[in-house]
């Protein structure tokens, strides 16, 4: 008789564990993150229980929560209207909402990373899904690369006043590390935020994949 999908892998993980998992994950990058500001502001950085923990590991938490549970959604026949979890990135926008935050936003640009990655992450992971239009996934390529791009150069240029690219000798392994950090985090990012939209797999696919691996045993 062929096997049933009874089978302790990641195709069965529950919506808790995913959620749990997804929560971890996404308080670890905030966390990262926050770490990569730190170094970009140098001694300017300071650390409060609002700041860090509310407006930035929290987001994390709860964003990384709804991927989690987006993933989960897309590995068991999908939800209705689970597609919307895409736009948990945007959680990350909670500095704006403080009081005077939209407001130095519009008058100094201060608080601009609260847009920009929120908006890197939905049109990164877009960009790397299969799914809409080839068109508008390459818009959300190119507008996802160049931010990419623009991060990775203002991080490599943030150690002089004038955000100047390092030349010979400059190229020191702070620097490096500045970008490199810069450039994985935001990766990652994209990677998670494509999970709203993946091909949902339903149980007989799986099941499938089961009954030929008991199969391939037997043989």
């Amino acid at each position: 008789m062929p096997a049933t999908i009874d089978l302790p892998d990641w195709r069965t993980l529950g919506a808790f564990p995913s959620a749990a998992l997804g929560a971890v994950g996404g308080i670890a990058w905030a966390a990262s993150f926050r770490g990569w500001m730190a170094e970009i502001a140098g001694r300017g950085s300071e650390f409060d229980w609002v700041g860090t923990f509310v407006l930035i590991l929290l987001p994390g938490a709860l964003a990384g929560l709804l991927l989690g549970l987006a993933d989960y959604a897309r590995r068991t026949a999908g939800r209705p209207g689970w597609r919307w979890l895409a736009a948990a990135p945007l959680l990350f926008t909670a500095p704006l909402f403080v009081p005077g935050g939209f407001e130095a936003l519009v008058t100094t640009g201060i608080g601009g990373g609260a847009v920009a990655v929120p908006l890197f992450g939905i049109l990164g992971g877009y960009a790397l899904s299969r799914r809409g239009p080839l068109w508008l996934r390459i818009v959300s390529g190119v507008i996802a690369l160049a931010y990419l791009v623009a991060g990775t150069l203002f991080a490599l240029g943030s150690f002089t006043s004038g955000f100047e690219l390092p030349v010979g000798a400059d190229w020191e392994p702070r620097r490096v590390w500045t970008g490199v950090t810069f450039l994985a985090l935001m990766i990652v990012f994209a990677v998670a935020c494509s999970l709203p939209h993946g091909r949902v797999v339903v149980r007989s696919q799986y099941r499938r994949s089961a009954d030929n691996g008991s199969t391939a045993s037997a043989a």
